[in-house]
């Protein structure tokens, strides 16, 4: 559960440029906003200090990184805490693996992975799902373009 933060008009404009773009200057954020560069700043350093920052990435274009091809999978297993605490400890040792979500509905899990080719990707649902006897089922769903976020177009 995320903590109780007071967070006021400056700070959830400030997050939405950050979201927008985060190596923004301090000075272009002051403009934006209404705030001095000094203020930004600090009200940078508290949105880190205080995790509701919780990192500063690039986006890559996973073309240029050798896995051009996404793939979403629907993972059910065998139910059980242990299980599931398993299976993602297995799955944070996997590069394909973007992100790995525990959802409800008829699935346990929810995988991004970013694969060099579809062969490669057979051989990753054969070593995480096919070999593992407490994945129940599993369905996969190929991008075939992003529409909307960072790398639509």
């Amino acid at each position: 559960m995320a903590k109780s933060v007071a967070l006021d008009r400056f700070d959830h404009a400030l997050l939405a440029e950050m979201q927008r773009d985060n190596q923004t200057p301090a000075r272009v954020l002051a403009d934006r906003v209404g705030l001095s560069q000094s203020a930004v700043l600090r009200r940078l350093r508290r949105l880190r200090a205080e995790r509701i920052i919780t990192a500063d990435i690039s986006l890559v274009n996973p073309e240029y990184l050798g896995a051009p091809v996404t793939v979403f999978a629907l993972v059910s297993l065998d139910h059980g805490a242990r299980t599931y605490a398993e299976f993602a400890r297995k799955l944070r040792g996997r590069p394909e693996v973007k992100l790995a979500s525990y959802v409800t509905g008829d699935a346990d899990f929810v995988l991004h992975l970013q694969l060099e080719s579809m062969a490669a990707y057979a051989q990753f649902a054969l070593e995480v799902f096919h070999d593992d006897p407490n994945v129940s089922e599993y369905h996969t769903y190929v991008a075939m373009r992003d529409m909307v976020g960072p790398g639509a177009g």
